[in-house]
């Protein structure tokens, strides 16, 4: 039965800060949690869209620079490399054998990636929370956009993720607005009571994938118009590819072309009486919007599997990409059939993966 135990130790609600990474110079969003014994407190990436969590470790052959001290494995006396015969090894996705011990390595879509040792340690979290025995990366060679983080905690649905290995029937996280320097919360197994306005969307399982969280977006509105996207356009199909994730480690939503090509074009329709700009890196639709301190722009909302619909505050897909007040729509195409919500637009939202009943409930202003 999924029923949790009340005897089960980690069912008592665990949680982090979460910070905006841009003062550090990051696009991520930064939780703060304690490796080892003595607890050494590292800045760390949160993504919903991995499993396995890392640090970075001496003795580094190839790191970032990160905001704290890199950790130092031979300093902390709750660290236990891990055998290739263990279980955490066997579940790795790419693991090797070296003299023994399990190595790992991860690699991200964007090109990032990280190798060292696959090991066990003890994490300690606010209010002094601790749990052992954690099975986390120990990176010696690690290179990509996580600079300022000292690592990353793999928030995903598969068995090494993070949740998976507290054992939480849920968890949820707040990003605070990209240029906020006020923190918010990562919980685990925190009770939420659904709100007036709280929006929820059912997961959809992927046989394929255990580590994505598919939502069951159903559609896309623009000013109150629902977008003609092909029928298929959010689905799996058979052979497990497309979909919708939602990503808190993708900055930007990425969209099938033929729906980015649509939405775009309802966009700018609808925003039609404002000066274009020229397009600034993915960004293809920009704004002039110099000296005015308010503009109205279309309505966007995503629409989900039982008819609710989370409608996106404006912010949340109109950011400024200078200092000069030009802004740009906040959307890309992909030409993947996997379509990624990226954490732009989960600013200010509070985010619950409610594991038990497969439901992912956007809470707005519950930071």
């Amino acid at each position: 039965s999924n029923e949790p135990q009340p005897s089960d130790p980690f069912l008592s609600a665990i949680q982090a800060p979460v910070v905006s990474g841009t003062s550090l110079g990051s696009g991520e969003y930064f939780s703060r949690v304690a490796v080892g014994r003595p607890p050494r407190s590292l800045y760390v990436v949160i993504d919903t869209g991995s499993d396995v969590s890392w640090v970075q470790c001496e003795p580094c052959f190839e790191c970032y620079s990160q905001f704290d001290p890199i950790f130092n494995p031979t300093r902390s006396s709750s660290f236990h490399s891990l055998t290739c015969e263990s279980p955490e090894c066997r579940a790795l996705d790419t693991a090797e054998c070296r003299a023994g011990r399990c190595l790992y390595e991860v690699s991200y879509g964007d090109g990032s990636y990280t190798v060292g040792d696959f090991v066990k340690e003890t994490l300690t979290f606010d209010g002094g929370d601790t749990v052992e025995g954690v099975a986390l990366g120990c990176g010696h060679s690690n290179e990509g956009l996580f600079i300022g983080a000292g690592g990353l905690l793999g928030l995903g649905g598969g068995a090494l993720s993070l949740p998976s290995q507290l054992n939480a029937s849920s968890f949820s996280y707040c990003l605070v607005d990209r240029d906020s320097i006020s923190a918010s919360t990562l919980e685990f197994n925190s009770d939420g009571s659904p709100t007036q306005d709280s929006v929820s969307a059912p997961m959809v399982k992927n046989r394929q994938m255990e580590t994505f969280y598919y939502l069951g977006l159903t559609g896309i509105t623009v000013g109150g118009e629902t977008l003609e996207v092909p029928e298929n356009a959010f689905k799996i199909d058979n052979d497990g590819n497309g979909g919708v994730i939602i990503d808190s480690g993708t900055a930007v939503t990425r969209l099938e072309s033929a729906v980015y090509e649509s939405l775009r074009h309802e966009f700018r329709k609808g925003a039609s009486h404002l000066s274009a700009a020229e397009g600034v890196a993915i960004f293809d639709t920009c704004y002039d919007l110099r000296g005015q301190s308010s503009v109205a722009v279309p309505a966007v909302e995503l629409e989900f599997a039982g008819g609710k619909k989370l409608q996106l505050p404006a912010k949340n897909f109109m950011i400024p990409v200078d200092l000069e007040g030009t802004f740009c729509f906040a959307f890309a195409g992909t030409t993947s059939p996997l379509s990624i919500i990226g954490n732009v637009q989960q600013q200010g939202t509070r985010v619950r993966f409610d594991l038990i009943n497969s439901l992912v409930t956007f809470e707005p202003n519950k930071c």
